[in-house]
């Protein structure tokens, strides 16, 4: 899979999800298999440009290469300087959004309401590309507005046309939002007829249904999003069935715990320690999800306040599953942490 000077180590692509691909996490995907990570999208209002969000969203230090920047908005001239500016703050790739379905971003006319217009998706795709020439752009888009309007093979010549350098489609209208079945059948169509890679986004949820879909429409790539959540190493475990037919085993509690613990502290240094704490309560559930206990371990947790008391409750937890043996090994491995003395090479330890 290659993006304009960009050869992605697989086809396997984290989809940007507002609130959750942030660069802890992005980072954490890659080292667990992803070939590349679209980020959060970035506001292409200037006036937001100095905010504490914005900042952050535009942080990729220490990232692994290539950087994929989304960027969301519906005045041309706005979208084009959010480009230059995401392309001046590091950005390799950037993104437009037109596939979110959130009110909040169709009530200013954006995300996949765009697709109501199509001479403004013209005028906002030719006006991207041609305000970062030296980068690709790409484009996330849905099938379109409702099944009344499914325009996404319109939409996919258009892009093509402006420069656009790949497209990823989910599977679905606007109208639809998450509910029902991802449709492959129009992503296959699109596929057929272009010159640009395509990738396949909806619902891909396990290393079968991502063969499956990969069949199915003959997509480049798949774009995999709530799939990740709680469950970063989707990707590795994708990539080995492709290549061999065969599953990895499942992670273990010890792995669990220790992929987690080193996501936590990647959030509390990316967010400071009072809204890192915050933001780390939705990945603790969602990587707890279906474990024992783990419905009164979320209701009580997510009443803690400080770093400390939620690293403990985590430990404690996850203490309490597993074997014993596995418990008196790995407790070796949490102190090793703790002590920062397996900071870098913990999980990917744990990975291998």
């Amino acid at each position: 899979m290659q993006i304009g000077p960009y050869k992605l180590k697989n086809n396997l692509i984290v989809a940007p999800m507002a609130g959750v691909t942030d660069r802890p996490f992005r980072q954490l995907c890659k080292r667990l298999g992803a070939g590349m990570a679209v980020s959060e999208m970035v506001t292409s209002n200037s006036l937001l440009y100095g905010s504490a969000k914005t900042r952050r969203r535009a942080n990729h230090e220490g990232e692994v290469e290539p950087i994929s920047v989304q960027i969301a908005g519906a005045d041309p001239k706005m979208m084009a300087e959010a480009a230059r500016y995401n392309v001046d703050n590091g950005a390799q790739i950037i993104d437009i959004n037109m596939g979110c379905p959130a009110k909040k971003i169709c009530n200013v006319l954006a995300g996949s309401a765009l697709l109501r217009d199509e001479p403004l998706v013209t005028r906002i795709l030719d006006a991207v590309v041609k305000a970062v020439p030296e980068v690709p752009v790409t484009l996330k888009t849905r099938l379109g507005w409702d099944k009344a309007n499914r325009n996404v093979g319109l939409v996919a010549r258009i892009a093509e046309e402006s420069g656009i350098r790949a497209l990823a489609i989910h599977g679905r209208t606007r109208a639809c939002m998450y509910n029902g079945d991802a449709q492959y059948e129009l992503i296959a169509e699109v596929k057929s007829r272009a010159g640009i890679p395509i990738i396949a986004n909806g619902d891909i949820t396990t290393p079968e249904k991502a063969a499956q879909v990969l069949r199915q429409t003959g997509a480049d790539a798949v774009m995999i999003g709530r799939a990740a959540q709680g469950r970063p190493w989707i990707f590795r475990e994708i990539e080995h069935f492709l290549n061999t037919g065969e599953h990895l085993p499942q992670p273990h509690v010890a792995e669990i715990h220790g992929v987690l613990l080193q996501h936590l502290h990647d959030l509390y240094a990316f967010y400071g320690e009072e809204t890192g704490v915050r933001v780390a309560r939705k990945h603790i559930s969602w990587y707890t999800k279906g474990l024992v206990g783990s419905a009164h371990f979320r209701h009580m947790m997510n009443q803690l306040p400080t770093v400390t008391e939620q690293l403990k409750a985590v430990n404690v937890f996850f203490g309490q599953l597993g074997t014993q043996d596995e418990r008196l090994r790995y407790e070796n491995k949490i102190s090793e942490y703790e002590a920062g003395e397996n900071e870098t090479g913990e999980v990917e330890a744990l990975a291998a």
